[in-house]
């Protein structure tokens, strides 16, 4: 059962109350919600996080969640050591 304290972004810390309250205030896309709140911003990076979202954001607009437009990725994509970006292993 989701209740308004029911953590969206575990790494963020970001309840499913702020969710719905910027989507109330007219917030449309995961991006804006993520430069607001800072969701999908953790170590994750919203890969716990992005679907919920888009799942609330489908549910208030009366959308397929299939068009609800995704977040921007930035590489990399994936997690990199350090060392492979200074040449070393």
């Amino acid at each position: 059962m989701q209740t308004k304290e029911t953590i969206v972004c575990r790494c963020e810390d970001i309840t499913l109350d702020e969710i719905k309250s910027l989507i109330s205030q007219g917030y449309r896309t995961i991006d804006e919600i993520k430069r607001v709140v800072r969701a999908g911003m953790g170590p994750c990076q919203g890969r716990n996080c992005r679907m919920l979202i888009a799942q609330e954001l489908a549910k208030a607009y009366e959308i397929p969640v299939c068009d609800v437009l995704m977040p921007t990725f930035r590489a990399p994509v994936k997690p990199v050591k350090l060392g492979t970006f200074a040449g070393g292993e």
